[in-house]
């Protein structure tokens, strides 16, 4: 196992990792909608907050050597399910077909009050 990190996503805000690779695998822990150089949220909106939180796992994949394109499976947490549409058309920019897999929870909360939250699971290729 090999602990994935750079500056270009935001640092954990707990002891965990931003990634950590495994074999061919790289496991994207949870990201928030943090804009690395400020440490602070993008946006309130969830749509703006997805599109920081896919940017940040951008930034962990090409830090491993890989990309968004080797995306097996993402989870999307949100506190605003009535907003899916919305979230999904976000996310939808970042992805073409074949399509990851994927699930999205609602939450009833989630770290520093962010309204999505996104990890993932990337092949390294």
């Amino acid at each position: 196992m090999n602990q994935i990190e750079t500056l270009n996503a935001p640092a954990a805000i707990g002891p965990y990792s931003q990634a950590i690779r495994h074999g061919d695998l790289l496991f994207v822990s949870g990201q928030l909608p943090l804009d690395p150089a400020t440490g602070e949220f993008n946006s309130e909106d969830a749509a703006e907050q997805i599109r920081q939180c896919v940017k940040n796992i951008a930034a962990i994949a090409e830090a491993a050597g890989t990309s968004l394109k080797n995306t097996i499976k993402t989870t999307i947490l949100t506190t605003e399910l009535s907003r899916f549409a919305e979230i999904n058309a976000a996310y939808g920019e970042f992805f073409t077909a074949p399509y990851p897999a994927r699930a999205t929870f609602e939450v009833s909360a989630l770290p520093r009050g962010a309204k999505v939250e996104v990890e993932a699971i990337i092949a390294i290729a």
